[in-house]
């Protein structure tokens, strides 16, 4: 018979990686905890994810280890949580490893009081002792033996480190600081000292993609022309899509890179690089006009309809860096290995001539190419690469083929629980692709996910949202990122097909939003609703890493529609955000990215754009196309149809009632800080006013 552990009925992918562990883990909740008091022991807290490589290789070496495994259940309570599902405990016991070791990632080992308080933490433990380091058995025997003779010490210090903690929480809250455009010049010569010039990126490897960065500089050079803002932008991304952190047969990217040059990547693929370096590649395909972006963002949009899309519409969260490396052996796996190739597959599958200007294009040699390689994960393989530019007809031919032969593979594991979150990000990356490259397939995708997270993961009548959906359950109430990121997906929907609905909903969304989460004593929004009593800290994350902060989300949804509807409510929300984060933004400008976006938004000028006429007619369309080519950050456009949704519009908006067609025919009014132009009806004038 098989053993389980209390894991058995959950959900989380994750958490069912571990329910035949013979370590008896317990989910996030009361039962752990009241077992923990009642019996007298700390908590072992082990946080991660399905797709983690360091989780698996932990969870092999110790957490599959009998006398591992008996000494934990003796001596503590052990409680996984999938960091994906429960952002917030994630947050705070990252925050204390980050503090108390000077660094953090996952899998994060958290040593816990009953009453949850932290006292002793890392990351990946080996299970024996290596290189003058405690292993896994060493780190518990030590802390059994002083949790049994020294408990009430253990207690004090764990109070105490608290507390500082829940000081450095509060430590924003002081001193106001003047938030002028010196923060994003400051910002800027940040990247611009720490850009590799001959590579791309910012700073030294592992380099990891960080979408916001490239959305501040994109908006710092178009305000400020600064040339050299755009071209650090444009060379990394072209650097990462010519790499092997781009999967150059199936498209989507990585999840960073281990050397320099974006060529040897760690294999993961996460659903939230793919939305947000779409855009990424959509608004350099904006202001260049150049195919190569829009082709990149194609390829990444194309590899999330076919490989991570549900078949009820919504989007799953992540595929694995580590598979099967030989079928006949389905328990042996290594990093990468559904991805690489050796040159004799590529011989034996295209042929000559096409296999040979295949290797030529993608560096594919017969002794491999990976040449760094001192664990001989990849020795004879080959990760491809652009290496030359060159075309030739059967290219796309061998490209099929090759994919075709992949697919059979077996492939990676599936994260297939879907995030709130996650996918508010996917369908703004659907919409905005949709908007940039007119393509209705990418329309129909994100509308599909709306839909699925409308019907699946929102609460009509209470106006919630639900964290996490799979089969068939939904559950854990939103936070911030899940409010925040699908109110983003709302105004994006509605600014690709101008469904009133999808307005309204952003502008529920976003009341609900600040009524949970804002701190309207000093600004900015916590992560999370109160109320929730296992949670040691109520925190407010800023931090614009991997994924933008919900703050930084918040802070631009506020300014969207403080534009969109010329309300008082939405403006002095930004003010009250401004005002609440101005420390932080001003003393660590390069943390926050996504919120310097943001703040160059306010300081600039805004532009509002209402088209009064016919959604489906050809002139309307036009004008709409006219605008969605070029690159025009701080802008909104709002559609006047007199159809059946125009009462509603015009209850958001009360200024669509002023602004009606000219003889019948489309008509532009064109407003820069709500001064408008002369509305007109031609569309070349129209162009020159957008310039």
């Amino acid at each position: 018979m098989v053993q389980v552990n209390h894991l058995a009925t959950e959900k989380s992918p994750y958490l069912l990686q571990h329910a035949n562990n013979p370590v008896d883990w317990y989910p996030w909740g009361d039962e752990a905890f009241d077992k923990a008091r009642s019996e007298n022991k700390p908590i072992f807290l082990s946080i991660g994810y399905s797709t983690c490589h360091w989780c698996h290789v932990m969870e092999r070496e110790s957490f599959e280890n009998e006398r591992i495994a008996e000494l934990l259940n003796a001596h503590f309570i052990p409680v996984k949580v999938d960091r994906e599902e429960r952002p917030d405990v994630d947050r705070i016991y990252m925050h204390f490893v980050q503090a108390t070791t000077g660094s953090g990632g996952w899998p994060m080992s958290v040593f816990l009081t009953p009453a949850l308080k932290p006292f002793y933490g890392g990351t990946y433990f080996p299970p024996g002792n290596q290189y003058g380091r405690p292993g896994f058995m060493t780190v518990l025997q030590s802390l059994a033996q002083a949790w049994q003779n020294d408990r009430s010490r253990i207690e004090e210090s764990a109070a105490g480190v608290l507390e500082r903690l829940k000081e450095y929480a509060d430590s924003d809250k002081s001193s106001v600081r003047t938030l002028d455009y010196a923060i994003l010049d400051s910002a800027y010569q940040y990247f611009r000292r720490t850009f590799d010039s001959a590579h791309g990126g910012f700073g030294s490897a592992p380099k990891f993609p960080r979408p916001s960065v490239f959305n501040f500089l994109f908006r710092y050079w178009k305000h400020t022309h600064n040339e050299e803002a755009l071209e650090m932008s444009l060379k990394t991304l072209r650097a990462m899509a010519e790499g092997g952190m781009n999967d150059q047969i199936g498209g989507g990217f990585h999840r960073y890179s281990v050397d320099e040059r974006w060529f040897l990547p760690h294999f993961e693929k996460m659903l939230y690089d793919q939305a947000q370096l779409a855009i990424s590649y959509l608004e350099a395909f904006q202001i260049t006009r150049d195919s190569f972006f829009a082709d990149t963002a194609r390829k990444t949009l194309d590899y999330v309809l076919r490989d991570m899309t549900d078949p009820q519409g919504g989007f799953y969260s992540a595929e694995d860096a580590d598979s099967v490396i030989d079928p006949a052996h389905p328990h042996d796996k290594g990093e990468g290995a559904f991805y690489v190739w050796t040159r004799q597959e590529i011989d034996g599958l295209l042929g000559h001539p096409a296999a040979a200007k295949f290797a030529e294009r993608y560096g594919v040699r017969s002794e491999g190419n990976v040449l760094q390689d001192p664990h001989q994960e990849f020795s004879g393989k080959n990760i491809l690469y652009l290496a030359k530019d060159i075309q030739h007809p059967d290219l796309a031919k061998s490209i099929g083929i090759l994919l075709e032969y992949r697919s059979k593979r077996v492939r990676p594991h599936l994260d297939d629980k879907i995030l709130t979150a996650w996918n508010g990000l996917m369908i703004s990356a659907f919409a905005k692709a949709a908007q940039v490259l007119d393509d209705e397939r990418y329309a129909k995708a994100a509308r599909r996910a709306a839909d699925f997270v409308v019907t699946k993961m929102y609460n009509d009548s209470a106006g919630t949202l639900l964290r996490r959906y799979r089969e068939g359950t939904a559950a854990i109430p939103g936070f911030l990122d899940d409010y925040a990121f699908f109110t983003e997906a709302m105004l994006d929907m509605y600014e690709t097909e101008f469904d009133v609905r999808d307005l309204d909903l952003a502008i529920s969304l976003t009341r609900e939003m600040m009524a949970l989460f804002e701190d309207r004593e000093n600004g900015g929004f916590f992560s999370t609703a109160p109320g929730d009593e296992t949670l040691v800290i109520r925190m407010k994350d800023d931090y614009d890493g991997a994924e933008p902060s919900g703050n930084s989300v918040a802070l631009l949804n506020l300014l969207r529609l403080a534009r969109l509807t010329n309300s008082a409510e939405f403006q002095t929300a930004v003010e009250r955000t401004l005002g609440g984060l101005a420390a932080r933004i001003s003393q660590q400008p390069v943390a926050v990215p996504q919120m310097l976006a943001g703040l160059d938004e306010y300081l600039s000028p805004t532009r509002q754009i209402i088209l009064a006429g016919e959604r489906h007619s050809e002139q309307t369309r036009a004008f709409i196309k006219v605008l969605r080519t070029r690159f025009l950050p701080a802008t909104t456009l709002i559609l006047a149809d007199t159809d059946k949704d125009y009462a509603r519009l015009a209850q958001l908006v009360p200024e669509v009632t002023q602004m009606k067609q000219i003889n019948d025919q489309t008509t532009a009014y064109v407003c820069e800080n709500f001064a408008c132009q002369l509305p007109t009806t031609d569309i070349k004038q129209f162009d020159r006013l957008l310039q």
